[in-house]
């Protein structure tokens, strides 16, 4: 690939066909890596895992499984949508409101103020499919033919100015190639996603399995804003309790981010409108209703290797941990850039959970497996660049999914940072970090237990204690019974404080249940302590003073 040439606009020049300025196409074939896992201790190694976790059972739907592809087809190696007669016809509150129903229509003004009902559909195929994008202002024409209600409110600052800021090349390739190919893929809608797709509502824990090809044309819609009934934010709005999905917030922040956030995303159409992928991906909501009794827990903490430098996305084969919103991928499609935003950018298909995951409840998760990485980047927040295309060769398991394993989970936002080291805030951050690491909450079970990938989560804007978090998460995970693998990004004298303590509880054997016991007696001390800045000494100092000495 040296002879290639990253685009300023997100895009990959070199060997892509004439007309279209290229993209290297990815392999679908499966990639097995033969590398030992990381150390588990900073020096060693954790055991190598067998190559049976890629093989899974049978994929069969069920009543807690929506499956998007046929069974057959997959079986022989071929990626088929499931295809349902008179899909336009559905319109039902516990599913997903597609633009090519029936019901949902649109008023227009005929000749002498006359007013009549059309259906949407018909007017974004002509908006879309006759559409000659010569300026960004003729995607926004379009974009609000079919939302009108909309046309006053909505800006496009953002997007513009990302356009004005191209080479005239890189601005020529978006209009004349790229946003007709990826209209085009939106309009395949009602061919590919003609099954029903069920919203993953609160305490309900479901499963939904598509492919690759359907989630590009519905990350498509959601690009020229055609979901219906998703644009009002107002809380008692019908999806008042879903994060949004149209792009149009997006378009209209007019920031240095914007620029950045539409190159990633521009990276990840081209590469889809150009060779379609053939994996499948599983997005699954989990709920872990019953409590766990901390205080009585015998589990013993697992391996751990923590590191300074090193990204979680980088972990391959392991559960990594998305610092998610209750609201999944909180302000990738605004002006949000930090751990949850980059995630969602550089693998674009985790956005979709945005389209039928309601907000997640204190006991619940949301478990994304075979979301692809599209794009590298540099940077954090603001800092954040966009550099190029990330070619993943992840390795597929029997379902054609790659074995890249996201687990969202919510931290509480502390408005006073000595909240924390309560106790009620200490069970909801290891219940809910326990839901996100077990396995007997998931939909889909499955007996491997690979590593969780994590780091200060929670930390920063939510103002948690890096230190409580480390442990509560280590604790949750042991109860697990999962190694941990834990970047402090940067922080060395962090690094060094958690491998410390780690190795102290390892060597004195000390439980889950005792730990627990000790963060309780330090919660009635803390306001009298600066912070946290203690904890680590004192339970340095506090673990022989429990009952059954250590």
């Amino acid at each position: 690939m040296s002879e290639d040439r990253t685009r300023s606009d997100g895009l990959v020049e070199g060997k892509g066909n004439v007309g279209q300025p290229g993209f290297v196409a990815v392999s679908d074939e499966p990639h097995c890596s033969g590398d030992a896992c990381p150390s588990a201790d900073g020096k060693g190694a954790f055991e190598n895992p067998a190559p049976s976790y890629l093989e899974l059972p049978p994929l069969e739907p069920s009543a807690s499984h929506t499956v998007c592809v046929k069974i057959s087809a997959l079986k022989s190696g071929k990626v088929i949508p499931f295809k349902v007669s008179s899909a336009e016809d559905v319109w039902r509150s516990d599913f997903v409101k597609m633009p090519f129903s029936n019901h949902s229509t649109q008023t227009r003004t005929k000749t002498f103020s006359r007013s009549v009902e059309v259906k949407r559909w018909k007017v974004i195929k002509q908006a879309l499919d006759e559409a000659t994008f010569e300026t960004s202002k003729h995607l926004e024409s379009a974009i609000k033919e079919y939302n009108q209600k909309y046309a006053h409110e909505w800006k496009f600052s953002g997007l513009h100015r990302h356009f004005d800021q191209l080479c005239e090349s890189e601005c020529q390739y978006l209009l004349q190639n790229l946003l007709p190919a990826m209209a085009k893929l939106a309009l395949r809608l009602p061919e590919l996603c003609s099954k029903p797709i069920p919203l993953l509502k609160r305490q309900q824990a479901h499963a939904i399995t598509m492919s690759q090809e359907q989630v590009a044309c519905l990350l498509a819609n959601a690009f020229f804003c055609t979901f219906p009934h998703r644009n009002s934010t107002h809380p008692n709005a019908e999806y008042g309790n879903f994060p949004n999905i149209n792009f149009s917030r997006l378009f209209a922040c007019c920031s240095p981010r914007t620029s950045e956030k539409l190159k990633t995303i521009f990276c990840y159409f081209s590469s889809v409108t150009e060779a379609v992928r053939k994996g499948l991906v599983t997005f699954q909501r989990c709920c872990l209703p019953a409590g766990i009794g901390w205080k009585r827990s015998a589990r013993k903490l697992r391996q751990l290797r923590v590191n300074s430098e090193g990204r979680i996305e980088e972990e391959e084969g392991k559960l990594q941990v998305d610092f998610a919103s209750p609201m999944v991928g909180g302000g990738v499609l605004g002006t949000g850039l930090v751990q949850e935003e980059i995630r969602f950018l550089i693998n674009p298909e985790l956005i979709l959970a945005r389209l039928f995951t309601e907000k997640l409840d204190q006991n619940e998760c949301l478990v994304v497996t075979g979301a692809q990485r599209f794009s590298e980047y540099d940077g954090y927040s603001d800092s954040y660049r966009w550099l190029r295309y990330h070619n993943d060769e992840t390795a597929r398991d029997s379902w054609l999914r790659c074995y890249t394993e996201i687990v969202a989970i919510d931290a509480v936002k502390f408005e006073n940072r000595m909240d924390q080291y309560k106790t009620c805030f200490l069970d909801r951050e290891l219940h809910k970090a326990y839901c996100g690491f077990s396995a007997e909450d998931r939909v889909i079970s499955n007996s491997y237990k690979p590593a969780v990938v994590t780091g200060n989560w929670g930390c920063g804007a939510y103002k948690g204690d890096p230190n409580l978090k480390a442990l509560i998460q280590l604790m949750a995970a042991a109860q697990a019974e999962r190694d941990v693998v834990y970047f402090t990004f940067g922080d060395t004298a962090l690094e060094g404080s958690i491998r410390e303590l780690h190795q102290f509880l390892q060597r004195k054997e000390v439980t889950v249940g005792q730990l627990y016991e000790v963060l309780e007696q330090y919660s009635k001390i803390a306001t009298r302590l600066s912070e946290g800045k203690d904890l680590y000494q004192f339970i340095l100092s506090n673990m022989g003073c429990l009952k059954g000495r250590i």
